[in-house]
Parts: structure tokens; sequence; C-alpha cells
């Protein structure tokens, strides 16, 4: 019954997911010209719909963060990855940090709203193909989140997994972040749940699915044994993943 049920609901789903993406494409390039808080409201606020549009498939977003981020702080973010149905939550939750992200370039085109966030946004675009050039700009982005105190997320798994267990972490990236963000506290979350919604692929989506993020507390970036924080830092976020 739930997946005859999910055929309809995934066509109703696409069809909102679709419509917010294009009016907010809309606005986003009429908020941009009046600076960045207007553009990041308005992203805030598409996020928000992007949530409510979940909801259509039945998906229960729980947020587990039994404490409080510092204004003016900067963060590195790190989480599993398990769905792009990750990513709208990781903004509406850590909004007031201004979280930006480290995208693959093939995203900054193309698709509504999404690629005009991420060129205009903040967020920085790599060629994954080039890992020198994408340890440049990843520099680069540090560099300007440590000068306006604004976070980054990043899934150092490098792509999305398939089921609740996540792919080793790569640490490259993450390094060069702490490196060029020392003042910096790192935040682990765990994902849970997310993969469900797509276990059969883009259609039908999984109905029903509860996503719970669980955010463990920021720890300070040492300078030295950052490799070592590294590993703790994974083996926390793994071991709270829910199957």
């Amino acid at each position: 019954m739930a997946k005859l049920l999910s055929y309809p609901l995934s066509v109703l789903y696409y069809l909102v997911f679709g419509g917010i993406l294009v009016l907010f494409d809309g606005l986003q390039r009429i908020t941009h010209l009046f600076g960045y808080h207007a553009h990041k409201v308005c992203v805030d606020v598409l996020n928000f719909f992007l949530l409510r549009g979940m909801n259509l498939l039945g998906t229960r977003i729980v947020l587990d963060m039994p404490f409080v981020l510092e204004k003016n702080q900067s963060y590195i973010i790190v989480a599993n990855h398990q769905s792009t149905y990750d990513i709208p939550p990781l903004i509406w939750f850590f909004r007031k940090v201004h979280p930006k992200f480290i995208a693959k370039k093939e995203l900054g085109k193309g698709i509504p709203s999404i690629s005009f966030n991420l060129k205009k946004g903040g967020a920085v675009l790599i060629d994954r193909k080039n890992p020198q050039q994408a340890l440049v700009a990843v520099k680069k982005f540090g560099e300007q989140l440590a000068e306006t105190k604004r976070s980054a997320i990043i899934f150092p798994e490098g792509t999305r997994g398939k089921t609740h267990m996540p792919r080793p972490f790569r640490y490259a990236g993450l390094l060069q972040l702490m490196e060029v963000m020392p003042d910096a506290k790192l935040v682990g979350v765990s994902i849970s749940n997310s993969w469900k919604i797509t276990r059969n692929g883009s259609f039908p989506l999984g109905i029903g699915v509860k996503m719970i993020f669980s955010v463990h507390p920021p720890v300070a970036i040492p300078e030295t044994n950052k490799e070592a924080v590294l590993k703790n830092l994974e083996a926390t976020i793994t071991q709270h993943i829910q199957n």
C-alpha cells in the first residue's frame, strides 16, 4: 500500500518542488540586488518551503541539538551525506551561522534557485577532477569565511552514500579549511534515514521517512594533531547514525 501511494505523492512532490525552485530563482535575482542579507533571507525562506514540500511525502525531520551555537562565530559543520534531501534541513537548521557549501562545479548552472545561490550566495564550486585547483579554491573559500565570521558545511565522504553506512571521510579539504580558519569550531552532524527517501532511486520516492539530524557539541581546532581530531569526529558521527 505504501509503495502504491508513493507514486502519486512523488508526482505531487516534484510538481511542488519544481514550482518552488522556479519561483525563488526569480526572487533571489531580485533580492540579490539589495545585498547579501536580503538574498540570504530569501534563501532561508526558500529552504523553509522546501522542507514543507518534503512533508508532502510524509517526511518528518527531527533536530537533536541540545545546545545553542554562538553568534559571530565561524563553524566548520561536518556531516555524513545520504541524499540531496540532507541539504535543505542543514541550511535551515544552521541559518543563524550563515552556512556555505563546497559543491561540484556542475551544480553551478542549469538548476533553478540552486545554481544561482551557489554562484552568488558565498559557496565555492570545485572541479573534482582537478584536486589541486579544488584545494586552492577551498583555501580562498575558508579565508573569506574566517573574515566574515560565516560557516562552512562539508560532506567529507565526497559523494552521497546509498545506505546508512557512510563512506570513509577524506580529510584534505577539511584540513585546508582548518588551516585557514583556526578560530572556527568543528561541529559534527550525524544524518540518519535520509537515504530511505531515494532507496528506489528518484522515482518513486520513499514516504513516511523520519530523518534525524543529531548535532554534536562544537570542538575547538587544535594547533597540532588536527587529523587525530578529525578521526575522532568521524567516529562520533558514524556511531550516532541510526539505521
